[in-house]
């Protein structure tokens, strides 16, 4: 992992704040009718964006989101 990557993705999560992220994967959720996970890493590889960056940039509601999406998945149980 190169240093001059590591510097463009801490400039870019400079410039997006949680609100910002929130607004645009909201945004891609409901134009392109895709799951809040699959518009996170949709998002991310258009973006050349980490999805450990974009991790630090989701806010509460889509953390319940995906959740909801990983139980309805059976990738978490239902109790978590």
């Amino acid at each position: 992992y190169s240093k001059k990557k590591r510097r463009e993705n801490e400039q870019m999560i400079n410039i997006l704040t949680t609100s910002k992220f929130s607004k645009i994967i909201i945004e891609i959720v409901e134009t392109k009718q895709v799951t809040y996970l699959d518009a996170i890493t949709d998002y991310c590889h258009k973006n050349n964006l980490e999805i450990e960056s974009a991790a630090k940039l989701v806010n509460q509601k889509i953390k319940a989101q995906l959740k909801e999406e990983a139980k309805e998945l059976r990738l978490i149980r239902a109790n978590e």
